[in-house]
């Protein structure tokens, strides 16, 4: 946790931003894996946790914000808990930490809400994501769990997203460390790959340094040696010599702000021909975009930048031709990088994104695109001061996606299909890192990674 402070801030804004009603924050429950006891790890609603701070399971948070009241339902801990858990901090510790007076046992929240709803009074809450919050929702508000979805509240969400996609420097601060330790997943990566070693080997030794770290993984760890498939989480394959690992890790502190970072490098220490020119592309085009960060630039247009950047560099591999405003304005382009240039980040890795893109990353004069590759940028709006935000561009030959193109000839005006589909082996090559809008620019979170070919080399040599 912060400060009480911090609390009180956040929620007096929240009170004003919402400006009348009563607000709901529901925390999240513990999850079983295969049987009652045996539960998942922990991990609490993210908007709980910046207006609460209280990173414990089975706790609500009311707020009546006409009657200025705010209120925490849950139980302290009995005493068959204890035996088995140990003493926690009470509930009404935590409460006071975070600067709310008044708990009440989580059974009472029932009658808390009915009793509210019995005089006509709204109450707003945000999307839920899990099942069992949809259920609560609707015995408590006593409508049907179908049309819980769509009855959520704008003027919450919008409240939500404006203050907490501005990050403060306790924040900042948080976000870096969890940077930090990330760099230090992605250097053991580079160092310690080896030929013959399995995937999951490999990524095992970077969450035991997110867990030493004092947090954990802030997602699941790709690592793949097939790149191209975009989300590809390790398994049980073998790494082989003669290929290249792409490494998308990050680990979080525990307070849950976490890092994101990616490289992509070479099994046998250094890249072939075809593998560096990939790479100078991508890296190429991660710098321009890195480069054309600052307040006030539709992230949408860095996104471009960095298409372009992508397009000339294929084009003078002579994979792609003509004029590359052209060819991305097409979407000639999106063959190669089907996704987004990068996304929010703070206390989700894709921060907010229960709450919404079109609230998140675009604005009512902004919509997101569907067209193929545009759809997946999460990010389009205008970057402001105290967004943090990633990028990473890649570069990605996907052999079903290219056949079905030239089967097609689409876009060959663009495209040259000969050279494409000699380079359906090249996998995927992905480049992230890190960036907080400042008042004038932007500048690069955490400590220094190896990124250049030759950092790389010398990295992966020096293991």
């Amino acid at each position: 946790m912060f400060d009480k402070e911090t609390y009180l801030q956040r929620r007096s804004a929240l009170k004003a931003g919402v400006g009348s009603g009563v607000i709901l924050l529901l925390g999240n429950e513990e999850s079983s894996m295969n049987y009652k006891d045996n539960v998942y790890p922990f991990r609490q609603d993210s908007s709980f946790l910046y207006f609460v701070g209280i990173d414990k399971p089975n706790v609500h948070f009311v707020v009546d914000i006409d009657n200025d009241e705010e209120v925490l339902f849950g139980d302290e801990a009995t005493i068959d808990e204890i035996i088995w858990i140990g003493r926690p901090t009470s509930v009404a510790e935590l409460a006071a930490n975070a600067g709310i007076s008044k708990v009440l046992p989580a059974a009472q929240i029932a009658h808390y809400l009915s009793n509210i709803l019995s005089k006509q009074r709204v109450v707003h809450y945000l999307p839920p994501y899990r099942g069992e919050h949809y259920l609560q929702i609707s015995a408590w508000l006593n409508r049907p769990a179908a049309a819980i979805a769509t009855a959520t509240s704008e003027q919450l969400i919008r409240t939500v997203v404006g203050l907490r996609s501005i990050k403060s420097a306790l924040e900042i601060r948080e976000i870096e460390r969890a940077i930090d330790v990330t760099a230090d997943m992605q250097l053991a990566a580079m160092q310690q790959c080896r030929a013959g070693q399995t995937e999951a080997e490999l990524a095992g030794k970077l969450q035991a340094i997110a867990i030493a770290g004092g947090g954990n993984l802030s997602f699941p760890t790709i690592l793949t040696t097939h790149g191209e498939v975009l989300h590809n989480h390790y398994g049980d394959n073998v790494i082989p010599s003669g290929a290249t690992v792409l490494c998308d890790c990050g680990a979080e502190t525990a307070s849950h702000y976490g890092g994101d970072l990616t490289r992509t490098f070479p099994v046998d220490k250094t890249f072939t021909n075809r593998e560096r020119e990939l790479y100078e592309i991508v890296l190429n085009a991660q710098q321009s975009a890195a480069a054309a960060l600052k307040p006030g630039k539709l992230f949408l247009d860095v996104h471009h930048l960095a298409c372009e950047k992508l397009t000339e560099g294929l084009i003078a591999l002579g994979i792609m031709k003509g004029d590359p405003k052209e060819a991305v304005a097409a979407g000639a382009h999106t063959l190669f990088f089907q996704c987004g240039l990068g996304h929010m980040m703070g206390l989700d890795i894709h921060d907010m994104e229960n709450l919404g893109e079109q609230y998140v990353g675009y604005t009512d004069q902004l919509n997101k695109s569907t067209e193929f590759g545009l759809k997946s940028l999460r990010l389009g709006r205008a970057l402001e001061p105290g967004f943090v935000v990633t990028v990473e561009p890649g570069l990605y030959f996907i052999p079903v996606l290219t056949e079905m193109w030239a089967a097609g000839k689409k876009h060959d005006n663009f495209i040259n299909y000969d050279k494409a589909l000699a380079f359906m082996d090249a996998g995927g090559t992905r480049i992230e890192e890190d960036f907080l809008v400042t008042e004038t620019g932007a500048r690069l979170l955490g400590k220094p990674l190896a990124i250049t070919v030759q950092e790389v080399e010398s990295t992966r040599q020096a293991g």
